[in-house]
């Protein structure tokens, strides 16, 4: 054994301080966003049912909510709206008295330091389901950009941080910074949806924020799941039109591109670890089958590994108390 020689790798292992010294990505919860679905009403605490931990909250319980996110060392968080009322073209997404913009107000009267990220889609407000307004079964991109260009002021009249439009039409990154930048918004951030492909790991947050296609899918302008290229010039097209974040949705399934993302482009890489990839950990732990924590730090780990610089989780109540051990 004398004249072996080879890499001995095992010495920077040897233990749990020794492993913690030399470890190359750190998942902090600085890093988390955490979604939070607002609804009409008042007393209201409701369950997803396919997303366990998860609720539908009233505005009576957000202020509670948003303590205990603060407590827990959370400094941010993703607003969607669940109106009472719904119409061909989501009014209530842009009304000034919207649910989402309520909640706006609320908070940043209550815990103003907290960090509000504003989903500016149509689809929860629309009786349709879908991302914008319809003509001859499929959704109108340009007119439809009018609609989220007022959703995107008004959201930000309200007091929102950072507009996060998910809709994915053609130019929606374009129209929504020259809206915001005419009323005076110039400061106000975009992080944009750019690389959001037409996944079937959304399930559980259409239950959640009622807001499932009534009629075909959204694969018009969703990305297709076997397409790599077609990210980046996604991407490319919202850094060119004044994007300051990146978001890639999911996360689990479309690591290499949230790597080439990182890879290519200077700006803010947000992960989205999306409603079905909780609800798959939630089901196997809830069953014995897997060691959950240990399951969803690997899992958010990993996602820093490839390139974010954030992630957007339902599991960040629950990261932000085992970090803390």
């Amino acid at each position: 054994m004398k004249n072996l020689s080879f890499n001995r790798h095992r010495k920077l292992r040897s233990s749990t301080n020794m492993r913690a010294l030399v470890r190359e990505t750190q998942l902090a919860t600085d890093d988390l966003i955490y979604p939070i679905f607002v609804v009409e009403g008042t007393n209201i605490k409701k369950e997803v049912s396919s997303m366990p931990g998860v609720f539908q909250l009233s505005l009576d319980h957000l202020t509670e909510e948003m303590q205990e996110l603060v407590g827990l060392g959370i400094r941010s968080v993703l607003l969607f709206g669940i109106p009472k009322e719904k119409d061909e073209v989501g009014t209530q997404a842009y009304c000034d008295t919207g649910i989402v913009q309520e909640a706006l107000r609320q908070i940043k009267r209550d815990v103003p330091d907290l960090i509000t990220v504003a989903d500016t889609c149509l689809c929860e407000y629309t009786s349709h389901g879908h991302c914008g307004v319809i003509h001859d079964g499929d959704v109108h991109n340009d007119q439809s950009l009018e609609l989220h260009v007022q959703t995107a002021i008004s959201q930000a009249k309200a007091g929102a941080d950072i507009i996060a439009p998910s809709n994915m039409m053609d130019g929606f990154v374009t129209a929504i910074r020259y809206g915001l930048d005419d009323a005076g918004f110039d400061h106000v951030p975009i992080m944009s949806y750019s690389v959001k492909y037409a996944s079937s790991h959304y399930g559980p947050f259409r239950e959640a924020a009622e807001g499932a296609p009534q009629f075909g899918d959204r694969k018009t302008y969703q990305m297709d799941p076997a397409n790599r290229l077609e990210a980046f010039r996604e991407a490319q097209s919202d850094i060119e039109e004044g994007a300051d974040f990146l978001i890639v949705k999911p996360a689990l399934s479309y690591m290499d591109i949230i790597r080439e993302v990182k890879d290519r482009f200077n700006a803010p890489l947000v992960a989205y670890n999306v409603s079905g990839e909780y609800a798959m950990v939630k089901a196997a732990a809830q069953n014995g089958w897997i060691d959950e924590e240990n399951i969803v730090l690997e899992q958010l780990t990993s996602m820093k590994r490839a390139g974010a610089d954030l992630i957007i989780t339902y599991f960040a109540k629950d990261v932000a108390k085992w970090l803390k051990k």
